[in-house]
């Protein structure tokens, strides 16, 4: 007998569930990765709402004292993953992790939850909550660098878009430490080669590592004196939404205590935007912070300043004069890069292909903000893509061919929440 594809989704969550945290897919990435979590936690929901919150309770359990939630939490040290806690040698939290973190997702998701939900998802969310706050509060500290009033990012691996042609501005300025530890990587023994970060990429990305390790992991020098440090609009723009929906928690919650700083960290990134306003191109790009050099293409990042409530009229017509050209570029939107920009690689990781959570909060931005038309066809366009080749990591712009992981996790959460037929139309 067929199984109908919610179905099939559901057997993805269960089948990559590792007793109350869901790995992305097997072997490939066997550990709990931050906003992948958070993600995940979406489409639990809509079959089994304890279980959504246990992820995202386990999330947690890996915050570092400085209030950072790394990016990647080890549980158990598994050889089918590099670079794993013994090249990370961090010593932060609870448990062995990544010594950086991940676009700050949790707060909407946790928003989204309580909006749903009742009595019992209000006491979950009340325990989550100072947890998030200080997470927040760490990436307005600790990763602002001095002189700048705009979030910034130690590592491409940190902003969630490993490879994106946006980061070879900071990785260009960069030299391979030539002490880094001989590796091996364990990425293109479970994917294509073709569609992951070079071994140039991967070797800059070890350095930096490196760097963190050389500073025992000190997060403020690792932001003023690491190797990279560029301004990102994921990153930016995920924050800027996820403190405006931390402020809705505690307002919701009862809880005044933050609410004044939420809202300084609110009114200092909607000035800080237009440090990553590139008026060439009529878009929000990733800019080198010591360099001052912009970013030349049109990211998923860029499209993003909708589901932030950022950026001026005339930002937001450009910026959606950008999508409508992109759209016909491509069968399938958005692509995670520029298809008439430099890099454009409609099959390699973050140089083009369309990614499923990041098409959810691009929609759902642009639907807010009175763009429907556009929201549609993001969103149209995902479950498309699923339906024709199936649950995985990302999807190729124009054959919509899956690509590099299977089963994974965060595309069946988005197809349970957000682009499964039965959730259009309810």
């Amino acid at each position: 007998m067929t199984i109908t594809l919610n179905e099939q989704a559901i057997e993805i969550l269960r089948k990559n569930d590792r007793g109350g945290f869901t790995v992305p897919t097997a072997r490939l990435y066997p550990y709990q990765w931050n906003w992948d979590s958070a993600f995940v936690a979406l489409g639990f929901a809509t079959f089994d709402r304890t279980r959504a919150w246990r992820e995202l309770e386990l999330l947690v359990e890996g915050q570092w004292p400085n209030g950072m939630i790394p990016h990647i939490i080890f549980r158990r040290d598994d050889p089918d993953y590099f670079p794993g806690p013994s090249v990370w040698r961090t010593a932060g939290g609870k448990f062995p992790s990544g010594g950086i973190s991940q676009p700050p997702v949790l707060a909407s998701i946790v928003l989204s939850l309580l909006e749903q939900g009742g009595e019992g998802d209000a006491a979950k969310a009340r325990e989550l909550y100072d947890a998030i706050f200080a997470w927040h509060n760490w990436y307005h500290t600790e990763r602002t660098p001095e002189g700048h009033d705009i979030v910034c990012t130690v590592h491409p691996w940190e902003t969630g878009r490993d490879n994106c042609p946006d980061w070879e501005l900071g990785l260009d300025r960069m030299a391979v430490d030539p002490d880094i530890d001989p590796y091996v990587r364990k990425d293109t023994e479970h994917a294509d080669a073709s569609q992951r970060p070079s071994k140039l990429q991967y070797d800059k990305f070890v350095t930096i590592i490196k760097a963190g390790r050389d500073l025992n992991w000190d997060q403020k020098r690792l932001t003023n004196e690491g190797p990279f440090l560029m301004a990102d609009p994921g990153i930016h723009f995920i924050l800027l939404r996820a403190d405006r929906d931390l402020l809705k928690i505690a307002q919701t919650l009862g809880l005044d205590e933050h609410i004044g700083q939420i809202q300084k960290w609110i009114d200092t990134a909607v000035r800080a935007s237009d440090y990553l306003w590139n008026d060439r191109l009529g878009a929000f790009c990733a800019r080198d912070v010591r360099s001052g050099e912009i970013s030349q293409g049109f990211s998923s990042a860029s499209a993003l300043c909708f589901y932030a409530d950022a950026g001026t009229t005339e930002q937001r017509k450009r910026s959606v004069e950008n999508m409508e050209r992109i759209a016909s570029k491509v069968q399938f939107m958005l692509p995670s890069w520029d298809p008439d920009a430099d890099g454009f690689e409609a099959q390699r990781y973050w140089c083009g292909p369309v990614w499923p959570q990041m098409n959810h909060i691009i929609s759902e931005g642009l639907a807010e903000q009175g763009e429907q038309e556009l929201a549609n066809r993001i969103r149209n366009d995902l479950a498309s893509v699923i339906q024709q080749s199936g649950f995985f990591e990302c999807f190729n712009p124009v054959t919509g061919a899956g690509c590099i992981g299977t089963d994974f996790s965060w595309t069946a959460a988005m197809w349970l929440a957000w682009a499964t037929p039965t959730k259009m139309a309810s």
